[in-house]
């Protein structure tokens, strides 16, 4: 039965690279683990074994540690951009260039006061604690023409002990869950924004100011919504986003529920009176939905996994 080759793609995956930028005696960190897939003009190396057309991973590899040190690393869009704006461009073969970075963020460590620190110390800003909150991603696409810049998060935890409600849902005959009229709400935020930025003619966002932004107004949704479902939270959290970041046009979040049970602590004559609770790791709900500027269709994949 005869056969055809249908997508295909190659490249360096999860190159880890950090970059130590040097301000005298101030160092700035980024660190970032940079995945390369490219496509076009392959069917050769697939159906012969020609590698006539076949960039070598390994040179993909090279490239992103040089474009490290020539170009810097402003944000990882932007050396997202750089990275792939050179494959298409340089090599013929290739069509498109699909670039996905993590960046795992450090922040400076405080040194004690100048009256308490050990003796023969100066001043420390080299030194460094990695950040537990979350891990940053960013995914861009560019076919020689046209961008796409899907920027992200995941990992990041939040809660509210209070003004989280769920009852007046379905019940039959295999419901047990007792309806809460105050219960703590929290979730592990994956989430994930799709830029408007589609062309170099149109003016570039700022890149870092903007997650700073984005993140700042989905904690804030996060924290001032009344929840009666997660779904409701997750709605408010997506709504904030569009309506104060005019160059996003579609986000789309995944919210595992990470439910607190309370305790029963009846059989010890003791009352919960809202007060201990049960972290359960598994199972847990989990709240998925896109949330889209009116006219816009949407692009980010449903299933995020491997974005």
């Amino acid at each position: 039965m005869p056969t055809i080759l249908g997508q295909n793609q190659y490249g360096k995956a999860e190159n880890r690279v950090v970059k130590i930028t040097r301000d005298g005696d101030t160092h700035h960190i980024k660190d970032l683990n940079v995945s390369v897939a490219l496509s076009g003009d392959l069917e050769d190396v697939h159906l012969s074994g020609s590698n006539a057309n076949c960039l070598p991973t390994d040179t993909t590899k090279n490239t992103v540690y040089a474009f490290a040190k020539e170009y810097g690393i402003e944000s990882a869009e932007q050396f997202g951009i750089h990275l792939a704006r050179h494959f298409v461009t340089s090599q013929e073969p290739i069509k498109q260039a699909r670039i996905r970075i993590e960046e795992y963020a450090w922040e400076r460590i405080e040194t004690s006061e100048a009256n308490s620190k050990f003796i023969g110390s100066d001043e420390v800003k080299h030194s460094f604690v990695r950040k537990g909150q979350e891990t940053r991603v960013s995914e861009i696409t560019y076919d020689g023409e046209n961008w796409q810049v899907i920027s992200g998060l995941k990992d990041l935890i939040v809660m509210n002990s209070t003004n989280s409600e769920f009852w007046g849902y379905i019940k039959d005959k295999y419901t047990t869950l007792q309806e809460a009229y105050d219960r703590i709400l929290a979730t592990q935020v994956s989430g994930r924004w799709r830029f408007n930025w589609t062309d170099d003619e149109q003016r570039m966002p700022n890149w870092e100011k903007s997650y700073d932004q984005v993140k700042k107004h989905m904690l804030q949704a996060f924290a001032e919504t009344y929840s009666l479902s997660l779904q409701q939270t997750l709605y408010q959290m997506g709504s904030r986003i569009i309506n104060s970041r005019s160059e996003i046009d579609e986000v789309r979040f995944s919210l595992p529920n990470k439910h607190h049970f309370l305790v029963d602590l009846e059989p010890f004559g003791l009352k919960n009176d809202n007060e201990v609770y049960y972290a359960a790791d598994r199972p847990y709900g989990l709240i998925e939905a896109t949330i889209l500027r009116d006219g816009v269709e949407p692009q980010i994949p449903v299933d995020m996994t491997n974005l």
